[in-house]
């Protein structure tokens, strides 16, 4: 049933009440309260209830920031360089404290070394005095810890380039998702463009949620019809 019949029906004209008796459940356009009674002062309607305006969200989900996909990708895009450049500052200082270390262990390694040779040839003029063969034994065994210890900078500094080299990748995402951006983007203003109308939207006519044909439990049958017509005729 269209507005007009509608329209027809509720004004008593005789033109809509010729339909009255060959509406059937799958028919009748016009939706009614499931909780209403049958007696036409139970019944309640709203014509606003039934129809939907160009101006609304229909169906859900609404445009909110729950579900405004590019607003969330925007966000994703500008939090992961935001990271990725505080994770490449991290990694910068460990690389520089890396360099130090190594630079340090140079000169304590020429220190070691020098003391290795006085103190060999202590123990070869005074073989006699065990104090310099200890002192020769420790200082051997300090230079290796130096040299452990300046491997361990190197392997920190060829890991952290490491792990620079695969920082990238982040780099390589946030790529693709501006790319994916952009497509959404491009086609939201085509189907903008290829969807606009002369006409607002705030000035357009409703149109009805169920129209004839469709198959809803909210149809109104004939007597639902007859039962608001009959209670906008007890209302005056």
């Amino acid at each position: 049933m269209t507005q007009e019949e509608l329209d027809a029906l509720m004004s008593g004209e005789d033109s809509g009440l010729q339909d009255i008796d060959s509406l059937d459940s799958s028919q009748a356009g016009v939706g009614v309260d499931e909780g209403a009674g049958e007696e036409a002062g139970e019944m309640r309607f709203d014509p606003n209830d039934f129809r939907v305006h160009a101006a609304k969200s229909w169906p859900p989900p609404p445009p909110d920031k729950d579900h405004k996909v590019v607003h969330q990708l925007d966000d994703v895009t500008r939090d992961t360089e935001v990271k990725a450049g505080e994770v490449f500052d991290q990694l910068d200082i460990i690389s520089s404290n890396a360099e130090s270390i190594v630079k340090s262990t140079k000169k304590m390694k020429e220190y070691f070394v020098a003391q290795e040779e006085l103190f060999t040839k202590l123990t070869e003029h005074f073989s006699h005095v065990e104090s310099f063969k200890h002192a020769l034994e420790s200082t051997q065994a300090m230079r290796k810890e130096v040299a452990a210890i300046t491997d361990s900078a190197n392997n920190c500094s060829d890991a952290i380039l490491q792990a620079m080299d695969i920082m990238q990748f982040q780099d390589i995402n946030r790529q693709r998702i501006e790319r994916v951006i952009n497509v959404m983007r491009a086609l939201a203003q085509y189907m903008n463009s290829l969807f606009e109308s002369k006409i607002e939207d705030s000035k357009r006519v409703a149109s009805a949620v169920y129209i004839t044909g469709d198959n809803n439990p909210n149809i109104a049958n004939a007597e639902d019809i007859e039962n608001l017509i009959a209670s906008f005729g007890q209302k005056k």
